[in-house]
């Protein structure tokens, strides 16, 4: 009998057209009433494609297997749960890295240069009135790096690249690295001119660019997120980029997306982009892949690929 696999969300048509071809695919998001669905039919369920997999989905999917994750982050999966029921759950790391990597320089070049704003500067007919300004470069800056993982690392290498000097925080030192260290945010916020958010999200990480880390980042200082609107004091960043106290910032999350603060709008001071890391043909289709990959190892008995463990 074919295996039974349940969707919650659409994803890339490359993934669900290889999905299709091995699998009976259940997408719930598409059901009139998934409610009355899933009590009809979750006993049949023996995997989850994608990610928004919590205890309450779990408790009524009974024979669940696997929860293959589709992207990097697992904080929006209850991998907790998965464990205490003897639910295997991958995500889709290293493919994605150099995409990220890509937006985080884009990100940083659009601040430093402010190149959004003087595209909305000559489009408005102002370059004859006057010139659009002076505004900063990257050579020579110290950027501090929160979370060194594989896209941490990537980030670092473009950042050198660009003939930054490249600092790091994390939950430890770790060994090989031959970046400065520091186990203090506070102090590296202080001693960097750039500040990029790539930790992972979840319990554990909320908030923890707090007002303190921004204050030390300073009114020279410019932030970058391309991790998860939880890490960052949203308010109190927000108000520091209204009062000074923070240069500048550039986001690709926002703590309650698609809805951004109004008051981020008609700020100069930052470049704002809609969670588009990993938001490349070619990354989304290698996610797709690896998605795939992990269930149908899982389903041949064979070592997964990108188990999180």
């Amino acid at each position: 009998m074919a295996i039974e696999i349940l969707q919650t969300r659409p994803l890339v048509a490359s993934c669900e057209r290889a999905l299709a071809q091995r699998y009976t695919v259940h997408k719930l998001h598409e059901q009139v009433d998934p409610d009355a669905w899933v009590v009809a039919n979750g006993a049949r369920i023996r995997a989850h494609a994608g990610s928004g997999v919590q205890v309450s989905l779990m408790d009524r999917l009974p024979n669940l297997e696997i929860i293959a994750g589709f992207g990097v982050g697992v904080d929006n999966i209850d991998v907790h749960a998965a464990r205490a029921r003897e639910i295997r759950v991958t995500n889709t790391p290293d493919v994605l890295s150099d995409a990220v990597a890509e937006l985080t320089l884009g990100l940083m070049i659009s601040l430093a240069r402010r190149i959004p704003q003087g595209d909305r500067y000559v489009r408005a007919g102002k370059w004859p009135g006057g010139s659009f300004g002076l505004f900063s470069e990257l050579t020579g800056k110290t950027v501090g790096i929160v979370g060194l993982g594989r896209i941490g690392k990537e980030i670092a290498a473009r950042a050198q690249a660009m003939k930054m000097r490249v600092v790091y925080h994390g939950r430890h030192q770790q060994p090989g690295v031959h970046y400065v260290y520091y186990d203090d945010l506070e102090a590296m916020a202080r001693d960097s001119d750039w500040l990029v958010v790539i930790a992972p999200g979840g319990k554990g990480t909320e908030r923890m660019v707090s007002r303190s880390v921004l204050e030390a980042l300073g009114p020279e200082g410019m932030l970058v997120n391309v991790a998860r609107g939880s890490l960052v004091d949203e308010p109190a960043m927000i108000e520091l980029l209204q009062s000074g106290g923070l240069g500048g910032a550039a986001l690709d999350v926002f703590e309650h997306e698609p809805q951004v603060p109004e008051a981020l709008l008609g700020l100069d001071n930052v470049v704002l982009s809609p969670h588009q890391g990993s938001a490349t043909r070619q990354t989304r289709d290698a996610m797709g892949a690896l998605l795939v990959a992990n269930l149908d190892r899982h389903f041949a008995g064979e070592p997964l690929i990108s188990e999180v463990v």
